[in-house]
């Protein structure tokens, strides 16, 4: 594993797209989520010029166990910059013939691929641990009541965050390999939420029961929209096992029409 993952990594550090791409990621996923409050005293300001008044103390967005889920779907918008890191790399291997020359020099196209499930590995599990760092202090700083218990509820949505990111990363993979161009596949990429929305909403009075069954459907059921709660509105903050066996089921088949694909292929 380690051996593939060197592998990968050597290709991807001469990747200048690769640097700017993942830094942006992470710079995004720090700074959005230190904004949080700003916008909240923003708001507040706002309100006073309207000769009203908010109370931001009592809108507990960063404070503890509040803060975990509220960071963890936010961040879930930024999985695309993930996605299109991925993609950028996949395509990369065909139109610059890496993959052939891979294959020349004795990796399996199964070690090819395994090269790429790692690294999708790794992203996701570096962007949790960043997640929760962020998470825990700024719940430091702004919680005022700061007990374990309340720290480690809802802890258990991080390992479905990493199962949404590495979703995400796997789908990436697979229409990377399927199709080739990096162009084509990043605007594929970018538009599936909005194409299977339509098939959906054309599905929504015949099969309705079979719609959250499908994939970007499925990453929204695991980890729900969390700020109607401020509302006083019902939210799901807890995790369901078909949802969690639905993601991991469209996990495994992606990776293996990747697998598949790349097996058939003629390189």
């Amino acid at each position: 594993m380690l051996h593939l993952i060197k592998i990968e990594w050597m290709k991807l550090r001469a990747y200048r797209t690769f640097w700017i791409v993942g830094g942006l990621y992470f710079l995004t996923l720090g700074f959005g989520a230190a904004s949080g409050m700003e916008f909240l005293k923003w708001l507040a300001n706002t309100f006073e010029d309207f000769g009203s008044s908010l109370n931001i103390n009592r809108i507990p967005l960063y404070h503890f166990p509040d803060v975990w889920l509220n960071l963890i779907w936010c961040a879930g918008l930024l999985k695309i910059i993930l996605g299109i890191m991925v993609v950028i790399s996949v395509t990369n291997e065909f139109t610059y013939r890496t993959i052939r020359q891979n294959i020349i020099d004795g990796l399996d196209r199964h070690e090819f691929l395994l090269s790429k499930v790692y690294m999708n590995v790794l992203f996701s599990l570096t962007s949790v641990v960043m997640l929760f760092v962020i998470g825990l202090v700024t719940g430091l700083i702004y919680s005022s009541d700061i007990t374990l218990n309340k720290i480690v509820t809802d802890l258990e949505f991080f390992p479905a965050y990493f199962l949404e990111l590495f979703f995400f990363l796997s789908y990436a993979l697979m229409i990377g390999i399927l199709i080739q161009r990096s162009g084509l596949t990043i605007i594929l990429l970018m538009l599936s939420q909005a194409i299977e929305g339509i098939v959906t909403l054309n599905l929504d009075d015949y099969l309705p029961a079979l719609i959250p069954y499908f994939p970007m459907r499925s990453i929204w059921n695991l980890i729900e929209w969390p700020f109607p709660r401020y509302a006083f509105m019902e939210i799901k903050d807890y995790l369901t096992v078909t949802s969690v066996v639905v993601v991991v089921a469209w996990i495994v088949i992606f990776n293996f029409i990747s697998y598949y694909k790349l097996k058939i292929a003629d390189m």
